[in-house]
């Protein structure tokens, strides 16, 4: 699947709370980068918070994966509103957790779902965001005539290099904006007369 260039999430751990006729609403987001950090930092808190009544959640990948659960409120109270709150910062690759212990008054629907995305929002606001680009890595192989060139490139396209190598020729294996890849490749190709070999490696990383 296509990645996006550019994403951005939170960057550390942050927790909210709020009370809400005697309920106590217990917000927590993290960052993440699969499923199964999801799941197991879901199955963390609801040890922690055994006692709650309720460990509401949504979680965002940049693959497009996301999930969210009610977890016993009233359809369309909890997760879409926690989902929602995430949206409005254009979050991804996080998890937020409401916890909710029920303090015996209800709240009806519509409060209720304005406290969860209250909840949510206010937590996620609250927290610190940064927002990262899409690298991939690439190889550059080329002789030393092309040497003044290739770092030429290297700086204008601020590559990243990750590895020196050399056996027969020179070697390079470089970081690179996923977004600057096809002018970088152009340059080098016409710059060098196609005579620098470079390959796309695969890995992606946001940084």
């Amino acid at each position: 699947m296509n990645l996006p260039d550019e994403i951005k999430t939170i960057t550390s751990e942050a927790e909210f709370s709020l009370k809400e006729k005697g309920s106590l609403f217990i917000s927590i987001s993290r960052p993440i980068q699969t499923e199964e950090e999801a799941n197991s930092f879901l199955n963390s808190i609801k040890k922690k918070y055994y006692d709650a009544t309720h460990h509401c959640y949504s979680y965002k990948l940049v693959n497009g994966t996301f999930k969210y659960s009610d977890d016993g409120e009233p359809t369309g109270t909890a997760g879409i509103r926690i989902f929602n709150a995430q949206n409005h910062f254009d979050l991804t690759n996080v998890i937020t957790i409401v916890i909710r212990f029920f303090g015996g008054v209800k709240l009806g629907v519509g409060p209720l779902g304005k406290t969860y995305y209250q909840s949510a929002f206010q937590n996620l606001e609250n927290s610190q965001k940064e927002e990262f680009e899409l690298y991939k890595n690439i190889e550059i192989n080329y002789s030393f005539e092309w040497l003044q060139l290739v770092h030429h490139l290297i700086s204008k396209y601020s590559l990243i290099i990750e590895e020196n190598l050399f056996e027969t020729h020179p070697q390079l294996i470089c970081s690179i904006r996923n977004k600057s890849i096809e002018k970088f490749a152009q340059d080098l190709t016409s710059g060098s007369k196609n005579e620098v070999n470079f390959k796309i490696l695969g890995n992606s990383l946001y940084k």
